[in-house]
């Protein structure tokens, strides 16, 4: 009698893998873009059509200038997964472990501060005054619809029938509690932060992320921005 040989146990399925919430300013990144097109615009145009010192000048500007307008307005994001965030800035990339975050704090600025006391500036969510208080206003607007009855679902028409629902009514029969249900209006940087606070609150105990900070510096932007300083300040200097 034989008996079966004994089958290879499959392994065992591996954990789903998070991709990166990427979080960035989308007015920063219009109007780098502009300021970029024209600082190439003016840059190519000098490099053409300049003489003498002029067209070096302008290639030392481009230098200078292109890499810096993009540090200050393009390359600034927050990239937040199950494990960490990363914090890209003009100039630093810090990697904070959810273990390694102490707090979160938004004033005029929104920063994040780490277990060993530093403090980090997130430059791709910033702070608008005039969002919040955009925000403030309509969530007024919607406490007083609220309070007024504004959700009492649909009017009656000329002829007796029903029109069209009232603003802020709800079709599925929920009535304005659930409308109220979704939270207070915020403003699009203070839900970024909610956000950030929320897995960080739901991640910082778990054993996947714990580790150390990083910080590293950006030599691709802080090379060439040296490098065109420095040679603007030789061309002007010797005229």
């Amino acid at each position: 009698m034989t008996t079966p040989e004994p089958q290879p146990s499959s392994p065992p399925p591996s954990e789903p893998v998070f991709k990166d919430r990427v979080y960035r300013s989308p007015a920063g990144i219009s109007g780098g873009v502009l300021v970029l097109a024209l600082a190439l615009w003016l840059g190519i145009d000098a490099l053409v059509a300049g003489e003498g010192n002029t067209r070096w000048k302008a290639l030392a500007a481009l230098v200078f200038l292109v890499p810096l307008v993009a540090a200050y307005t393009v390359r600034p994001a927050v990239f937040a997964n199950e494990d960490r965030m990363r914090v890209r800035n003009p100039f630093r990339v810090v990697v904070l472990p959810w273990a390694q975050v102490a707090s979160f704090r938004s004033a005029y600025t929104n920063e994040v501060f780490s277990e060993g006391g530093g403090k980090y500036q997130l430059w791709s969510v910033p702070v608008s005054l005039r969002g919040r208080k955009k925000a403030a206003r309509r969530e007024d607007r919607r406490a007083a619809g609220g309070a007024g009855g504004g959700g009492g679902g649909a009017r009656r028409g000329m002829f007796g029938g029903m029109g069209q629902p009232q603003l802020g009514s709800r079709t599925d029969g929920a009535g304005p509690a659930a409308v109220a249900a979704d939270g207070p209006v915020r403003a699009q940087g203070d839900k970024t932060m909610d956000e950030l606070r929320d897995l960080w609150e739901a991640r910082k105990d778990a054993a996947s992320s714990r580790g150390e900070v990083t910080v590293r510096w950006a030599y691709e932007i802080v090379v060439p921005v040296v490098a065109g300083a420095v040679a603007l300040a030789v061309l002007f200097g010797v005229g």
